[in-house]
């Protein structure tokens, strides 16, 4: 008798809740899901916020000197220049993390790249599972109904159970 083959399992950790953090964990599981992977994401300390109903993940440019500002709108060549702007800069001038955020989203509109929140629901119709980490969702004083329908939750034992049988794991 021929055995069956089972699906590739990925497993992922997010731990971060920036706007710029909140796209690999999303991607990889919508398209792991896609290939026809079975798919678990665990989203434990600041990843946690990424499940609320309301998402509120901004950007730090100020954390993350490598990241290049262009402008999502005007000429082409204004467009394509990077912007040298220093961190004092960044980190002193009041609502630039406002305006970085704001910019950003703009950019991923102009490309065609999905939203956080359209990411999270192809995630949810492709059946992958969301576990809301329960220690730290008590450490934050989250309760379960801060989060959007349709996610699991549970501690490192619930997704080390999955992990443990997994072509992939990542952490994020």
């Amino acid at each position: 008798m021929e055995e069956k083959s089972k699906p590739k399992r990925l497993a992922l950790v997010a731990s971060k809740g920036t706007l710029d953090w909140a796209y690999p964990p999303f991607i990889l599981a919508s398209t792991a899901a896609a290939m026809g992977w079975e798919v678990a994401v665990f989203f434990t300390f600041y990843g946690l916020t990424l499940l609320k109903k309301e998402l509120t993940a901004t950007i730090s440019p100020a954390s993350n000197p490598a990241m290049p500002m262009k402008l999502p709108f005007g000429p082409e060549a204004l467009q394509n220049f990077n912007i040298p702007l220093p961190n004092m800069l960044m980190a002193n001038l009041p609502g630039f993390e406002s305006v970085a955020t704001a910019l950003m989203k703009q950019s991923f509109k102009n490309k065609g790249v999905a939203t956080i929140e359209q990411l999270r629901e192809m995630c949810l119709e492709a059946g992958v599972t969301l576990i809301s980490c329960q220690m730290t969702q008590e450490v934050f004083g989250f309760k379960d109904e801060d989060f959007i329908d349709g996610i699991d939750h549970g501690g490192a034992a619930t997704f080390l159970d999955f992990a443990s049988e997994s072509d992939v794991s990542l952490f994020i």
